[in-house]
């Protein structure tokens, strides 16, 4: 199973480096007449009253003969005409831009002003043939083009390269990798100990800490990326992908943990076996529920990537792929919390109660807070729901560890619970040592 796990990460991983394309807010390309429309350029949101939009091309005298400009419409706007029950035409639709830019010399800047508050603007390219729908022209000459979108910073100058949306990233990874840093130095040496003295509670201890090192890896790789974006708004793309891939490593693993452990702690539950303690690493039951659930996921996510490549751990949740994803994360919440009550509610100790609630608690939280801030971030603004799902998922999910740290590193409460019925708990796995059992 783990050879299977690596390949499907790998797999999803491949697909976001070579699909995540030119994200940054420099962008660097070459623009070419085409009649059907208006050809999209850019997608930034703009704040405050001195943002820029600077263009710099390298052919003026083709642009002047194109007629060529940038027209720039507000996202709710653009959004409005493409609805509209009325036929507009093409030029009808281009004449309603907010604003326009025409290409008439090498380097230019617009400055963006009265903007009551963050929100998205489309760039879009336009020049005589645009509207033309059956236009020809393999003589035309492109026009390379670099454009930068700036916004003002804490001071008011326009250098800025993040977007309203991606404000206030990069210095929450630069906490989160400090954070980090601070508990490896405080923790990491009695962990390792921990570890390395093996017992019951080794195995799951082991993933936890693997889990956690690919969550550090991935804040680590991502606060590279951003620091290198604040520069030059292009950024570090394979420290971005890196950052991604660990995040996928990570959620497969933890995955694949969760259902094993709680597949074969109900299917235990309901054969009531007391010949030996339950070994859900050897329950083909659970493990295939396990494999299954894992494949779809990672299906989910590779199809994910290809509907939406603009964002990055985590989507905004507008495409089917996401959408399948946070119902399958819901389904296993619900189906969870539904076993787990079933198992509490006729467990006479309380000791064992409390085992089985904090375990929940922690299983829980790591499913169902995705889809949770999901929901919860349609009460914010467009510019605002990337933040608060990717901030909200990772903090939540790093609760979730530490309250299952705490469960297994807890002699005092894994240690009576084991004690009192080892067939009840979901955490032995087979050693080859059939006098012990470890996790």
């Amino acid at each position: 199973m783990g050879r299977l796990l690596w390949l499907l990460c790998l797999a999803v991983g491949s697909s976001r480096w070579w699909l995540r394309g030119a994200q940054g807010k420099t962008l660097r390309g070459r623009f070419s007449s085409a009649g059907g429309g208006a050809q999209p350029a850019a997608r930034f949101q703009f704040h405050g009253d001195h943002a820029v939009l600077y263009i710099r091309i390298n052919n003026v005298a083709a642009a002047v003969e194109k007629e060529a400009r940038l027209h720039l419409f507000q996202a709710q706007e653009w959004l409005k005409l493409q609805d509209s029950t009325q036929d507009h035409s093409c030029g009808e639709k281009l004449s309603k831009a907010q604003l326009t830019v025409p290409m008439n010399l090498t380097e230019q800047n617009l400055t963006v002003t009265q903007i009551p508050y963050p929100e998205a603007w489309y760039v879009f390219y336009v020049d005589k043939f645009t509207c033309e729908e059956n236009y020809e022209n393999s003589e035309s000459e492109d026009i390379q083009f670099e454009m930068v979108l700036l916004n003002p910073d804490a001071e008011g100058n326009p250098l800025d390269h993040f977007s309203a949306g991606e404000s206030g990233l990069h210095e929450f990874f630069f906490l989160l990798v400090l954070a980090y840093f601070v508990a490896a130095c405080i923790y990491a040496q009695s962990l390792w100990q921990t570890l390395k003295k093996g017992g019951p509670m080794h195995t799951v201890l082991k993933v936890l800490s693997t889990v956690l090192l690919f969550q550090a890896g991935s804040a680590f790789a991502n606060y590279l990326h951003f620091s290198s974006y604040a520069k030059d708004g292009i950024g570090a793309p394979f420290m971005g992908s890196l950052a991604e891939l660990c995040d996928i490593v990570c959620q497969i693993q933890m995955l694949y943990l969760l259902l094993s452990l709680c597949m074969g702690w109900m299917i235990g539950r309901m054969k009531k076996s007391q010949s030996r303690p339950l070994q859900w690493d050897s329950t083909p039951a659970s493990t295939g529920i396990a494999v299954v659930v894992v494949v779809t996921q990672s299906i989910l996510l590779i199809w994910e990537q290809f509907e939406d490549t603009n964002h990055h751990s985590y989507h905004s949740h507008h495409s089917l792929a996401s959408g399948l994803l946070i119902g399958l994360r819901v389904c296993l919440s619900l189906s969870l919390a539904c076993g787990l009550y079933q198992i509490i509610r006729v467990e006479r100790s309380t000791l064992k109660r409390e085992f089985y609630i904090t375990f929940a608690k922690g299983c829980i939280l790591w499913f169902l807070c995705h889809p949770g801030l999901a929901t919860i971030s349609v009460l914010f603004r467009d510019y605002q729901r990337e933040k608060v799902i990717t901030i909200g998922v990772i903090l939540c999910q790093s609760v979730s560890i530490i309250i299952l740290y705490r469960l297994f590193l807890s002699h005092s409460l894994y240690w009576e619970v084991s004690s009192l019925s080892s067939v009840t708990l979901p955490l032995t796995v087979a050693s080859g040592h059939k006098s012990r059992h470890y996790f």
